[in-house]
């Protein structure tokens, strides 16, 4: 065969192997896990931030294995996958009595040793429900398109009952204010919370796959130590939320066009 006839040849049977690239989802709003550090984003769809948690409906808490989000204070390369994401920045300075586990193993919360990362949701909803499993317990029958608002913290889980936070002082516990269902707290001293227009997150979601649903992220920017007896007795004693274990993590959404634009 000619020179001229074998080259198209050649360069056709590559391009017949190369893998079709994915396509980033379009046409939806803004999109979440983000750098908080990053204020830019070229996302054109625009939706009015959520009240304050204190004037919403808590309805769900949840844990997800390393933060989705990467921040100041947690901005440690997990890797990729479902549960990559990003570790406190202090995870490699813990003592060994921090990294011990006092169950050896066995503890109740699942997928959560002492020197995890883990980002916690508290899941707010303008609907009129009861906290309960899953996202689910945010919506219903009357009340199908909710405002949605999450306050995020990332915690360093140790063993260290003395020095480290107690989840419980975190927990729901069936309070009520104002007639609204609260967490007994939020975690203060780890920076002024990053609020930003954003979505859904978890594994199952990406830069091909978007989430269509509105939320309001109120994600504070630093780390705090969380002893890991305290999550394993939130388990124990039994939570509305039916947590036993932590969930995988949404990858960094990082395409401007998927991102709104932090004020």
């Amino acid at each position: 065969m000619k020179k001229s006839v074998i080259l198209p040849a050649i360069l056709g049977s590559l391009f017949l192997a190369a893998p079709a690239m994915a396509e980033m989802c379009v046409g939806y709003g803004p999109q979440t896990p983000r750098d908080i550090s990053i204020l830019e984003g070229l996302n054109k769809r625009i939706f009015t931030l959520a009240p304050p948690s204190t004037e919403m409906n808590l309805c769900n808490i949840h844990t997800h294995t390393n933060a989705e989000h990467k921040g100041p204070g947690f901005s440690v390369s997990a890797g990729s996958g479902d549960h990559g994401g990003w570790k406190c920045n202090g995870s490699g300075d813990l003592t060994e009595a921090e990294l011990t586990d006092p169950t050896d193993g066995k503890g109740a919360f699942k997928g959560i040793v002492p020197g995890d990362t883990i980002e916690v949701h508290w899941v707010h909803t303008s609907c009129d429900v009861a906290p309960g499993p899953g996202l689910g317990s945010c919506l219903s029958d009357a009340c199908a398109n909710p405002e949605l608002r999450v306050e995020t913290q990332v915690f360093l889980v140790v063993n260290d009952p003395e020095n480290a936070l107690d989840f419980n002082e975190f927990a729901y516990a069936g309070n009520k204010k104002n007639g609204l269902h609260q967490p007994l707290s939020l975690p203060t001293g780890t920076g002024n919370p990053v609020v930003f227009a954003g979505s859904t997150t978890g594994p199952k979601y990406s830069e091909e796959k978007c989430s269509p649903l509105q939320v309001t992220w109120s994600v504070r920017p630093q780390c705090a130590k969380v002893d890991v007896s305290s999550l394993y007795k939130w388990v124990e004693k039994g939570n509305v939320f039916e947590e036993n274990h932590s969930h995988g993590v949404r990858q960094l959404v990082t395409a401007p066009e998927l991102l709104s634009t932090i004020e």
